[in-house]
């Protein structure tokens, strides 16, 4: 009896053929355009005055890749003092246009065409503004003096920190921009804090050194 429940209780495997099923269907990846259902994205970035002449300048070193790698257009308008960027029915990705955008911007607010093209490149670069003023309310010659601190003689502790956290920095004025990955920024925008608020150089740069050695170390 034991047996015959047990035979019951088996399950019958159905052996299905492959060949009887519907082929498996393979979706193209979709394209900028498809994406806003055929829609074109914009994306428009301010020219300040100070920038017009370094922009025509540069402006082929911009455009290149702009438009030839990325497959975005762009074009300047004067009228409206911007320049312009929108997909285009061949742009491979829709996260193109927001990177020329921050490439652009990136140029706009100081940084060299070599440096600022590296956002196009990697994804994991961004650019952190602050001012002094954030750090400390200076006035006067306290203001001229930790600016001046901040860069060195001949940029030198500029240079230093540039080098020691592998970003980049550009100072206009009160303002400050910092190019570079997120940890890499933090760093640096922590001994720039350290020079506003009176850290002599040398202090900084024992510091430096102590993070990026610990760095090296972890990675």
């Amino acid at each position: 009896m034991q047996s015959g429940e047990a035979s019951c209780s088996m399950e019958v495997e159905k052996v299905i053929d492959e060949t009887s099923l519907p082929a498996k269907p393979k979706f193209e990846p979709l394209k900028a355009h498809e994406m806003s259902d055929g829609r074109v994205q914009f994306r428009k970035v301010s020219v300040p005055p100070h920038r017009y002449s370094p922009l025509k300048k540069a402006w082929m070193d911009i455009y290149t890749p702009i438009y030839e790698q990325m497959k975005i257009d762009i074009r300047m308008n004067l009228k409206g003092r911007k320049v312009e960027l929108k997909t285009r029915s061949d742009t491979p990705d829709v996260s193109n246009l927001q990177k020329c955008a921050d490439f652009v911007h990136a140029f706009m607010l100081g940084f060299d065409v070599i440096d600022a093209i590296a956002l196009l490149r990697l994804d994991e670069l961004y650019v952190d503004s602050f001012e002094i003023k954030d750090v400390k309310t200076l006035r006067g010659e306290h203001l001229s003096r930790a600016i001046g601190r901040l860069s060195g003689k001949g940029g030198k502790t500029k240079f230093a920190i540039e080098n020691a956290t592998k970003t980049r920095i550009v100072i206009a004025d009160t303002k400050i921009h910092i190019l570079g990955s997120f940890q890499n920024i933090k760093i640096a925008r922590d001994s720039l804090c350290s020079l506003i608020l009176g850290s002599p150089a040398g202090k900084v740069y024992s510091k430096l050194r102590q993070v990026t050695a610990r760095l090296v170390e972890r990675f």
